[in-house]
C-alpha cells in the first residue's frame, strides 16, 4: 500500500439542506460543475495522492452512489492492488434502521476491513466537499510533527467562524482546544473534515468510545476531545487552496458560479491534478445561429438557441430559441422551452421549464431550487 495509508470517505450524510436534490440521490452523488459528481473530488484526490485503497461509507439513498463508486476504474483504482470499496452499515442503530450512529461509528463498524490492510495511517474524508488537495503532503507534515492526529483546517472569515468546528492552536500549529460551532470563536481555523490518524492510536480510542453509552460516536464531539484529554499530539494542517462545503442550495449554486471566474483557483482543466469522472457519450455542444452566450460554462451535449448569461449548463441541458437563462445553473438534462425566463435559480436534473414560464427573480435573496416541471403556456 503506497504511503502505507488507507482512505475512508464518509459519504452517508442525508443532505437534507439540499432538499429535493437528495430525495432519491445521496448527497455525494449530486451533480456539480457540468459533468462531475461531488464525490469525484475526494476520490480523484486519493488517486492523485498515491492512495490506492479507498473505502466509501454509504447509507441514505445510496443505490446510485454505490454503483457509481464501484466502478473504481474511473479513478484508476481498479488493479489487483487497488480498489474503491462500498461499505454500508452492518449494524442497526435501532430496531428499524441500518445506519451509522455517528462518523466515528462508521469507522468502528469497519475496523476489520481496515485491519485487513494493516495500514500505518488512516485518512478520513468527508464525501461532500469540493477541493483539490495532495494528501501525501499532509501525511509528510503529520510525520514531521510526530503527530497522533492531523486535522486539515482552512481560514474562514471571523464573522462566519461560529458555523464551523474551530481549532485553537499554539504557535507551532499544535491543537490545544477544539470548539464545535462556538458562539464566541477564538480562532478562524475551521476543520475541513479531513483527518490523518496514526491507526493504532485511533483504533484504541475508537474501541473505548464504542463502550461508552453516552457517546455520540462522532469525531468532532467525542474522538477529537478524547485525543486531547489523553494528551495526544494533534496538529493543524493549514490548507490554502479552494474549498467549498456544498451543503445548501445557495452554496452549491455558488460553487458552480465560481467556475465562471477565470481567476478561480479550482482549475478543472489542470493536467497535473485531474478530476476524474464518468465518461458520458454524447454529442458536442451546439450553439444556434440566433443564440446569445456571455460568461457561461457550457458542457458537452448542450443545445443553446436562446440567451445564456452568467450561467452554468450541465451535460445535455437545453435552452430553446427565445428563452433566457440568467445567473442560473441547469443540471443534466434540464430543458428551458421557448420564451421561458430563468433567473437566479438552480434547475434540477431533467426538469423542464415550460413555454413562456418565468422562474426566479433577480432580486431574490436566496437561490430558487426548481425540482419539478414548471408548466408554461399551453
Amino acid at each position: 500500500m503506497q504511503n502505507n495509508m488507507l482512505a475512508m470517505i464518509l459519504a452517508g450524510g442525508r443532505g437534507s439542506r439540499l432538499h429535493d436534490l437528495t430525495n432519491k440521490v445521496a448527497k455525494p452523488a449530486v451533480s456539480y460543475g457540468g459533468k462531475y459528481r461531488i464525490i469525484d473530488f475526494p476520490l480523484s484526490n486519493c488517486a492523485n495522492s498515491g492512495i490506492d485503497v479507498v473505502g466509501v461509507l454509504t447509507q441514505y439513498e445510496s443505490v446510485l452512489l454505490n454503483s457509481y463508486v464501484a466502478a473504481g476504474g474511473r479513478w484508476g483504482l481498479d488493479s489487483k492492488d487497488s480498489g474503491v470499496f462500498v461499505l454500508p452499515p452492518r449494524e442497526k442503530a435501532d430496531a428499524n434502521l441500518d445506519v451509522y450512529r455517528g462518523t466515528a461509528d462508521a469507522i468502528t463498524q469497519n475496523i476489520d476491513f481496515i485491519d485487513a490492510y494493516d495500514p500505518e495511517y488512516l485518512l478520513i474524508l468527508s464525501g461532500d466537499h469540493i477541493y483539490k488537495m495532495d494528501y501525501s503532503e499532509m501525511l509528510a507534515y503529520h510525520n514531521a510533527k510526530n503527530a497522533d492526529a492531523t486535522i486539515a483546517v482552512i481560514g474562514v472569515p471571523m464573522k462566519e467562524a461560529s458555523r464551523f468546528g474551530i481549532m485553537n492552536t499554539d504557535e507551532d500549529g499544535k491543537i490545544v482546544e477544539f470548539e464545535e460551532k462556538p458562539a464566541q470563536p477564538k480562532s478562524n481555523l475551521a476543520s475541513m473534515g479531513i483527518y490523518i490518524f496514526t491507526w493504532k492510536v485511533l483504533r484504541k480510542i475508537l474501541l473505548a468510545d464504542m463502550k461508552k453509552a453516552d457517546s455520540s460516536h462522532d469525531f468532532g464531539k467525542d474522538i477529537i476531545p478524547a485525543f486531547l484529554e489523553e494528551g495526544r499530539t494533534l496538529m493543524a494542517y493549514e490548507f490554502k487552496g479552494y474549498w467549498k462545503d456544498v451543503g445548501t442550495i445557495d452554496s452549491l449554486w455558488e460553487a458552480n458560479m465560481d467556475l465562471l471566474d477565470r481567476k478561480n483557483p479550482l482549475n478543472l482543466n489542470d493536467p497535473r491534478w485531474r478530476i476524474y469522472t464518468e465518461d458520458v457519450s454524447t454529442l458536442p455542444q451546439y450553439i444556434g445561429p440566433e443564440a446569445s452566450v456571455s460568461n457561461a460554462y457550457i458542457t458537452q451535449g448542450c443545445k443553446v438557441g436562446g440567451e445564456v448569461k452568467n450561467s452554468v449548463l450541465f451535460t445535455n441541458a437545453a435552452v430553446a430559441p427565445g428563452a433566457k437563462v440568467i445567473d442560473s445553473v441547469l443540471m443534466p438534462g434540464a430543458v428551458v422551452e421557448e420564451g421561458a425566463v430563468v433567473t437566479r435559480a438552480l434547475v434540477a436534473d431533467g426538469v423542464r421549464i415550460g413555454k413562456g414560464a418565468v422562474v426566479g427573480s433577480a432580486d431574490s435573496e436566496n437561490i430558487l431550487l426548481v425540482a419539478k416541471r414548471v408548466k408554461g403556456v399551453e
